[in-house]
């Protein structure tokens, strides 16, 4: 799926980053899930919605990716932590895409709540 697609998503959490991680997109489902609006979370760090447990692993696999430009999770669903605006935790799939247009990356992924977990 194209990052254009995933971007008139309705139904599901997207959020999109730019290749340096600040968030650029978020839908309402995304508002519903986490909790923070539009305007409280766009230009905010993507490690906002991360775990601080897990931020050093995500700042270490971005860093790997844009280095090598060699995925290892993209485009594939996997179970990560996240984290809501009030500092709740929950798992979530994630759905993550990446497309290079100018020499600059642009990542969006679903974040998908996983019920009773």
């Amino acid at each position: 799926m194209k990052i254009s697609e995933l971007l008139s998503e309705r139904n599901v959490p997207v959020v999109a980053v730019d290749s340096d991680g600040w968030i650029t997109h978020v839908n309402d489902a995304f508002s519903e899930v986490f909790g923070w609006t539009r305007e409280e979370v766009l230009g905010r760090h993507v490690t906002c919605l991360i775990p601080p447990h897990l931020r050093d692993a995500h700042h270490l696999g971005f860093s790997r990716f844009l280095l090598t430009e060699r995925p290892t999770l993209l485009d594939r669903p996997i179970t990560l932590r996240a984290v809501a605006k009030d500092g709740r935790e929950f798992d979530a799939e994630h759905r993550i895409q990446a497309e290079k247009s100018e020499g600059r990356w642009t990542f969006a992924a679903t974040i998908r709540p996983l019920p009773g977990r």
